[in-house]
């Protein structure tokens, strides 16, 4: 997501390059190409004009220090305003209910019965709250079964009535089953449409109305671009919702949906979904959005990301075994597994500044640890403890056994004995300048 914006953003900001100012009329042909750039990424076009327009009287009013590019100080004011008009900062879900509920609205094939999955994963497994999920999409046989097979998948319960048509019942009654289950967050999945209609606004109105949720959110299809927009200025003006969700923001979209709906709608963008996993789900942050559209990377949340999976008893028994010279290829799987639930490669690579734009015509296949997973795998338990018995005839089984080569197979080993030796350095030597030997695999451009 954003690619297009971003290139197109950064040639933008090129125009100011070798200028000693910033002057009405470089800023005005500067801002011309990012108006152009905004609608292209299918901004609205109200959105887009307000935004330069306050970029323009910002950056006028700047002095550029003499120690500051003019280009610089323009890209700190777009980003100011981007992260402006994305919402400023992060809003949290409102979970205040004893229990809490919260009611999905959205057309139909926007993602509210995934995402309902993932908002319970989520609330399960990071804020220890104990979720129930309700089925009140009674028109469609598949949506309650879908709702199902995805609260088995996040091992979340389903409250469903197959032979009651009545959604306000269902929800009323579900509210009773999470009191006396000690449930304490409802999430109300609801039926869509195709499009807009009269019967199915009447119909959500009504469940809102009589199970008061805590939370309202309408989810939305970003690919679908300004559609997004003008359907979520529907859905408020009858159901006064809390927040939006933008979902599959993973996929071929151009952006103009999250860059436009917080300013149309006046409501602010809580969640975004970024695959079909049940872990593939981000609390929006405005900044650090701005701070990938502009290619500068998002370590905070690549952080994150990495604390999520982080063991410290874990850590500390690797550590020991560094430093023993004892660390194995099961150490190393398990690194690699970790690495794997941190998200999907490429999006991983893009947090961090400057990787995004080398990797931009480069394939990740999220299975590109596949043939090292492979080589471990058809290792003995022995050998893969025990990596200095590896002798040529056992290489050339576990090359057959792999499906690889005794030359892959021989490139990985070397590649490990050194990184092992140079963790066990890196345990003892001070701080230093030292070239850690990379694990490559496959990329495809």
């Amino acid at each position: 997501m954003f690619e297009n914006l971003s290139e197109r953003l950064e040639r933008s900001f090129k125009l100011l390059k070798g200028e000693g100012k910033i002057t009405e009329i470089n800023v005005a042909e500067t801002l011309k190409d990012v108006r152009r750039a905004l609608l292209d990424a299918d901004v609205n076009y109200k959105v887009a004009k307000q935004f330069t327009d306050t970029v323009k009287e910002k950056a006028l009013g700047q002095n550029v220090l003499t120690s500051v590019k003019p280009s610089q100080l323009m890209v700190k004011i777009v980003h100011d305003e981007l992260a402006r008009l994305m919402g400023g900062s992060a809003i949290d879900i409102d979970l205040k209910g004893a229990p809490a509920v919260v009611l999905m609205s959205g057309l139909q094939g926007s993602g509210k019965t995934t995402f309902s999955g993932k908002l319970a994963n989520l609330l399960k497994t990071k804020k220890n709250k104990r979720p129930l999920l309700v089925a009140c999409d009674v028109y469609r046989p598949a949506a309650i079964e879908q709702l199902r097979v995805v609260g088995e998948q996040v091992d979340v319960p389903v409250y469903m009535e197959l032979d009651n048509k009545n959604p306000v019942e269902i929800a009323l009654n579900a509210l009773k089953e999470a009191r006396a289950t000690s449930r304490d967050v409802v999430i109300v999945d609801t039926a869509g449409r195709l499009a807009i209609d009269e019967e199915m606004m009447r119909e959500i109105a009504a469940i809102k109305e009589a199970i008061h949720p805590d939370e309202t959110l309408f989810v939305v299809d970003a690919m679908t671009g300004q559609d997004a927009v003008n359907t979520a200025k529907e859905f408020n003006e009858r159901l006064d919702f809390d927040g939006v969700i933008l979902t599959k923001l993973d996929g071929d979209t151009r952006g103009g949906a999250a860059l436009s709906i917080r300013t149309v709608v006046d409501k602010p963008i809580k969640f975004v979904g970024t695959g079909e996993k049940m872990d593939a789900l981000d609390v929006f942050h405005p900044e650090r959005m701005a701070d990938r559209i502009l290619g500068m990377g998002d370590i905070v949340s690549l952080v994150e990301r990495a604390q999520e999976q982080y063991d410290e008893e874990e850590a500390k028994r690797l550590q020991k075994k560094i430093a023993k010279n004892q660390f194995d290829f099961n150490d190393f799987l398990t690194q690699i597994q970790q690495i794997k639930k941190m998200g999907n490669l490429k999006d991983l690579a893009a947090m961090i500044p400057g990787v995004g734009k080398a990797l931009k015509d480069v394939d990740i296949d999220d299975n590109a640890f596949k043939n090292i997973e492979a080589i471990i795998y058809s290792m003995t338990p022995a050998e893969r403890t025990n990596p200095a018995i590896l002798n040529g005839s056992r290489r050339q089984r576990i090359a057959k056994g792999s499906g690889t080569s005794i030359q892959e197979v021989n490139k990985l080993l070397k590649q490990f004995d050194e990184t092992r030796k140079m963790m066990r350095m890196l345990t003892t030597a001070k701080p230093g300048k030292m070239k850690m030997p990379t694990f490559r695999p496959t990329f495809r451009r």
